[in-house]
Parts: C-alpha cells; structure tokens; sequence
C-alpha cells in the first residue's frame, strides 16, 4: 500500500468555543450577503484585485469587522503563525440545498503569501488536495471551529478543493491571508504592501457601513 504525505497541513482543533462560534455567526449574518459562485455566498474584507492585470485599488478596503478582532489576535497564539500579518479576510456560506462547493485551485501566488488561514465553523468538512498532472487525492477532515493552515507544499504543489458531497450542512469558511515577500520590507512593491498594511491594523470596520 503507497502512502502519500503532504507537508504544509495545519489542523488546530477548537480553535474556537461554542460561545463564540455563535457569536461569529450572529454577526457575520448581520450583514448582507453577496452571491458567489458554486452556489456560495461571500464578504470579502480586502482590496479589490485584478489579479490578471495585477492591479489593487486600495480605496475598497476599509478595515476588518470589529467581530474578527479577537480571532485576528488569536491568531499569534499558534507557532506557525506568529509572524503572520492579516491582511484580507473571505467569509464563504456553503450551503448544501444550493449545492455549494469549490473547484479545484490554487490561491493567486503574487500578492497572497505562503499561509492560507480559514477558520471551519458551523459544520465538520473535509479539504481535497489534488494535482493537475495525477490522479492523487488527499482528503484534510476538517472538525467543526477548527482552523486549518495551508503552507509550503500544500500551498504550492497541491491544488485544494471542498466536494459536494462533503458539505452536509451549512458551513461558513472565514479564509485569512497574507502578503508575498513582494509587498513586504524589501520587496519591490513594498510601498503598496505598506498601505495595505496600515489599513489592516486600522480600527475595524463597523459593519453598518458596509
């Protein structure tokens, strides 16, 4: 039997109580919905990007939800992450009556960096880590206010996806990312990175502006 090992998977169970679960979901469903693709739903926290013509209008961003705040603090408390500097965050409703899912991909390389962060609430789900040039398939079980890292291989050699069948009940993915080296101290778009940087680390957003 051929075992596959995949280096650069997370999983940090509970990262999260029931309390606060609730209390994400509450305000997180306070604001509108917009609709996404493969029967989801979305808020995104971020700049605009148009990633093939690799612009970023700065003016759409605004801040993180006053919510995030203490999850964004949390963050640090793990090893892996406590350099890791926040700087878009993607709520997804996944619902199964709207055969909700992802497709196979892989998260944009020139502005989002090496750790792709998500917090898994209201329901366990399961992470498909597949390649375009085999047929391996590596299922990440997901428990329920779990937050699972994507980071080196996982990252970059492994496309990730979440099937239909592995949405069962509703679930709500908050995604965190970070900057590429490129943005950062050093980099040749340092400048840029710096702005989006010290919008991040504003007061966050109250959610009636939105």
């Amino acid at each position: 039997m051929n075992f596959l090992i995949v280096l650069g998977v997370l999983v940090v169970p509970d990262f999260v109580s029931v309390g606060e679960e609730t209390r994400l979901i509450d305000n997180i469903d306070s604001i509108p919905w917009v609709e996404s693709q493969s029967g989801r739903r979305k808020h995104d926290f971020g700049p605009k990007v148009n990633f093939k013509r690799k612009k970023i209008k700065l003016n759409s961003f605004k801040g993180f939800p006053e919510y995030s705040r203490f999850l964004l603090e949390r963050l640090a408390s793990v090893d892996r992450l406590s350099d890791f500097l926040p700087v878009e965050m993607c709520n997804l409703d996944y619902q199964p009556s709207k055969g909700a899912a992802i497709d196979p991909h892989f998260d944009d390389f020139w502005l989002w960096g090496e750790r792709l962060v998500t917090l898994n609430l209201l329901s366990e789900t399961c992470y498909t880590l597949t390649q375009s040039y085999s047929s391996d398939e590596i299922i990440i079980h997901l428990p329920i206010r779990s937050l699972v890292v994507l980071y080196g291989d996982a990252r970059y050699k492994w496309m990730h996806s979440i099937a239909r069948q592995h949405i069962q009940t509703r679930r709500i993915g908050i995604t965190i990312r970070e900057l590429t080296p490129l943005f950062l101290e050093g980099g040749e778009l340092e400048a840029t990175g710096k702005e989006l940087l010290a919008i991040a680390e504003q007061n966050c957003l109250i959610e009636s502006e939105m």
